[in-house]
């Protein structure tokens, strides 16, 4: 059976192998949050992103293997409750949004929009998206010769952006994902949430109109 993106907390982890990187996705709580640990096929450097909850989990995921970097999408504390005890494990460095950061536990290293993330000798690019949280941050993969895979953390979801608080951030939000993401990217781009099941943004394109109109 292919990789179809639905996991729940206790499942088995859902892995998918793309050019040059293998996703693995695992729901961990506490509420429906998803963790992906990504490793590099040419020399196994693993990078996990929201170490959301559930350490021992994620540890076990981890494996032998070590894990070079976590990166944390946003401060909200549902996405980064373990991310202390994985880097005391691990050693990894702790990477966040300079404009989170304040709100984060062990972050080692921030980022801003353009900014690159190694994970072996593939890139990871930083999009700065506003309106959720001051700081929150989507990683962008391009697969050589193949489609792009962005991890969206808390931003965008199958059915809209992520909760806002105030017209002013919803507008901020929307207009950060509609320009930054889907007037950049092609209707096969796939992207992977903080929370639930993937989408791709050919499937949610045609809402954005409806999106922008109920304001939420």
């Amino acid at each position: 059976m292919g990789y179809t993106g639905d996991v729940s907390r206790g499942s088995v982890p859902a892995v998918r192998e793309l050019h040059g990187l293998t996703v693995t996705k695992v729901s961990v709580g506490p509420m429906d949050n998803n963790a992906y640990l990504l490793r590099c096929a040419s020399d196994g450097t693993q990078v996990l992103i929201d170490a959301a909850n559930d350490a021992p989990t994620l540890l076990k995921l981890i494996g032998d293997a070590g894990l070079a970097t976590v990166v944390t999408t946003h401060r909200h504390y549902d996405h980064h409750g373990a991310l202390a005890e994985i880097v005391q494990a691990t050693g990894a460095r702790s990477v966040a949004g300079a404009d989170d950061a304040e709100g984060i536990p062990v972050v080692t290293d921030t980022v801003r929009d353009g900014d690159t993330i190694a994970v072996g000798d593939c890139t990871l690019e930083v999009i700065h998206v506003v309106g959720h949280t001051p700081g929150s941050i989507v990683l962008l993969y391009r697969e050589p010769d193949g489609i792009a895979h962005l991890f969206t953390g808390d931003s965008l979801f199958p059915g809209g952006v992520g909760a806002t608080s105030g017209a002013e951030n919803f507008r901020s939000l929307i207009g950060d994902v509609e320009t930054k993401l889907f007037d950049r990217l092609p209707d096969d781009t796939w992207f992977y949430p903080g929370h639930g099941k993937d989408s791709t943004l050919g499937a949610e394109r045609p809402h954005l109109p409806e999106w922008h109109a109920r304001g939420w």
